[in-house]
């Protein structure tokens, strides 16, 4: 029997900050350094390991990195004036709004407000439609990050029948667009799916982004299917039951140590791309 292939996210992050050395130095030689703006409004502990884990990913290759701290009490109307601020910054090529926000927040509004040529985290309704249409725009981090590791790995998606569970629009929507984008059949399933199980046994490739801690169990997969786990969930679960779906899967990645660590590197090499991007067009104003 085949042993199932570990799709290894900490190799193919690994690779891709080596991949953006030469362009920061390159940067930096001509006075810019990209530099991410972290927005995290309140006090979500899970969410200030993320700020800290995504500035120390800038720090180690060099890059600057700002977090913005903003009380659990902001107003919409506060947190978009502070974007604004952001926006205008020209020494800010990056800015990520920290999700979840709280209640009162108005979360569409504030993550519309980013100018699209700083919307590193591919958040925007205006990048989301670029995206799926296949125009210029900086994709959603973590749905670019699973193509990402399908790449590395050279796994044919052209003509396979892809089942996306979860519909958010900052992960299983993109990843639908961007998986029929190149030419894979998509199902998207959701909280409401019937017959769910029925709908994952048919896949070539499951891509899990439910928020459930081992939501998908071995025995709902096709034999030889390729399982990507973009869920995290607490105590480093992932929405797939990886003892059960390894054996079944041709492929599988791990959590943790699969889509998030690539998730992270798109997160930078996107800002790379905005610092080289404003050094090309430096007459370009943020909107």
């Amino acid at each position: 029997m085949d042993e199932t292939l570990l799709l290894d996210g900490k190799a193919v992050a690994r690779s891709m900050k080596e991949a953006l050395e030469g362009t920061i130095k390159e940067l930096k030689a001509k006075g810019i350094t990209p530099k991410l703006t972290t927005i995290l409004v309140g006090d979500n502990p899970s969410s200030h390991t993320y700020v800290k884990m995504k500035a120390n990913a800038c720090h180690k290759l060099g890059m600057e990195s700002e977090r913005l701290y903003l009380p659990e009490e902001t107003t919409t109307e506060e947190l978009l004036s502070q974007i604004k601020k952001l926006n205008e910054d020209e020494e800010v090529h990056g800015i990520l709004l920290q999700h979840p926000v709280p209640k009162q927040i108005d979360e569409r509004k504030a993550f519309d407000a980013i100018s699209l040529a700083k919307d590193v985290d591919g958040v925007t309704s205006h990048g989301f439609g670029s995206t799926a249409f296949q125009l210029q725009a900086y994709p959603c981090c973590t749905p670019a990050a699973i193509l990402e590791v399908i790449d590395f790995y050279n796994i044919d998606v052209e003509g396979k029948h892809a089942v996306v569970i979860g519909r958010s629009p900052i992960l299983g929507k993109p990843v639908s667009m961007m998986l029929l984008n190149r030419n894979a059949t998509v199902t998207i399933s959701h909280s409401k799916t019937e017959n769910l199980e029925a709908i994952v046994k048919q896949a070539d490739i499951v891509v899990a982004a439910v928020g459930r801690p081992n939501f998908v169990k071995g025995d709902w997969l096709k034999k030889g299917a390729v399982v990507i786990d973009a869920g995290y969930n607490e105590g480093n679960i992932g929405d797939c039951e990886f003892e059960s779906c390894e054996p079944v899967a041709s492929a599988i990645t791990p959590v943790p140590g699969g889509i998030g660590p690539v998730t992270i590197a798109t997160l930078l090499r996107n800002t790379v791309y905005a610092a080289k991007e404003k050094l090309i067009n430096p007459a370009h104003k943020y909107v």
